[in-house]
């Protein structure tokens, strides 16, 4: 079983964005390559404490986390997912040398990569729809690849190493600082980090292998969803900077209020009414479902706002088996105005009820 992220950061849930990377920053310090040279212990940690703050420093990747637990999470993200526009660079100030960060996490730290923006989108559905599941259809505009170029950015195809830092990307300078003498790493200002340099701009998209266009996509969209539920498309947010990683889109979902429904949790509620002859002397009626209509029993004697269970008639769990359950609560309805038949026969009725005292009915009440 995977390590809890709190727990390798010695923080709690409700841990602020600025106490999470206060915490990072003194383990990372503490434990990174560059001051434990040879020691494997120390890099194992670190790995721990950088991907525990990759997780939780980003408010996508945090929710999931908290959502579905670390095994639920690890289902959904790839260790490249977990990293994915995560920088060490950003959170020292650049004071740690490339080589002891790229090295251990595979060389994705020793060249910046220009990594497409993520999108989001509002989708919208009905309630039915979010207890049955659906397939939408969504149309947005996002920055792709260039198809005169093919992302290139370059009009003729071609790309030269930069001459500034013979393609690394990245430029070293030694820097001293409290804590020893560190390299500083900084993107190189010629080629953005790219490595990469053009001669001659591609004229659609000068440049930047992406332009601005229409896309369209089935969005398959599980039972169970809510309001504020997300759903990770992956690679298909915008282009990555010249051929890099398109980033993701998250569908956000947004469900409509039923007409008759309410949803709790995985059950829903219906509110039906029947008359005080239905509830005194019992009946048979039609209850509609997410499904069908069913029949349901009313026993004589009914009394108001008593709930009736229909098992299994909910709305399924999104993340595990299982079904919620359908609650009926019946609504005694009081007539506002009588025919001169009702009134003769809520008459009779009156002549045969037992005489008690107000005060003795309430205490017979109260003991229900």
């Amino acid at each position: 079983m995977a390590e809890d992220y709190y727990n390798i950061l010695g923080i709690n849930k409700s841990s602020s964005k600025e106490e999470i990377k206060k915490a990072y920053k003194k383990l990372a310090m503490q434990h990174h390559p560059d001051r434990n040279p040879g020691n494997k212990e120390a890099e194992e940690k670190f790995k721990k404490v950088s991907e525990a703050y990759a997780v939780l420093s980003d408010d996508t990747k945090r929710s999931q986390y908290d959502q579905f637990g670390s095994e639920g999470f690890h289902q959904r993200y790839s260790s490249e997912d977990i990293f994915s526009g995560f920088d060490i660079n950003d959170i020292f100030g650049e004071i740690f040398s490339g080589s002891g960060f790229g090295d251990i996490f595979g060389g994705r730290g020793r060249k910046r990569q220009s990594r497409g923006n993520d999108l989001a989108y509002e989708l919208r559905i009905n309630f039915e729809e979010s207890a049955k599941g659906t397939t939408k259809k969504i149309e947005f505009e996002k920055l792709s690849e260039c198809n005169k170029c093919n992302g290139a950015g370059s009009e003729d195809g071609k790309l030269n190493a930069c001459e500034e830092c013979n393609g690394a990307g990245q430029v070293r300078i030694s820097r001293r600082t409290p804590f020893g003498t560190f390299q500083q790493i900084n993107t190189c200002s010629v080629c953005r980090g790219e490595g990469k340099t053009i001669s001659k701009k591609c004229r659609q998209c000068d440049g930047s292998g992406r332009i601005m266009q229409r896309h369209s996509l089935n969005i398959k969209v599980p039972a169970g969803v809510e309001t504020g539920s997300r759903l990770r498309i992956s690679r298909e947010g915008e282009s990555g900077l010249r051929g890099n990683t398109p980033g993701d889109l998250y569908v956000i979902i947004r469900v409509e209020e039923s007409d008759i429904f309410e949803r709790e949790g995985n059950d829903i509620y219906l509110h039906v009414p029947i008359t005080f002859s239905q509830a005194a002397l019992g009946d048979e009626v039609n209850i509609p479902t997410l499904d069908k209509e069913v029949t349901l029993k009313i026993p004589s004697g009914t009394q108001n706002g008593t709930e009736f269970r229909l098992k299994g008639k909910g709305i399924p769990y999104l993340d595990r088996y299982g079904v919620g359950d359908q609650y009926v609560v019946v609504d005694i309805v009081v007539p506002k105005s009588l025919s001169k038949e009702q009134k003769k026969l809520f008459t009779e009725l009156k002549k045969t009820e037992e005489k008690k005292s107000l005060l003795d009915k309430i205490k017979e009440f109260a003991k229900r």
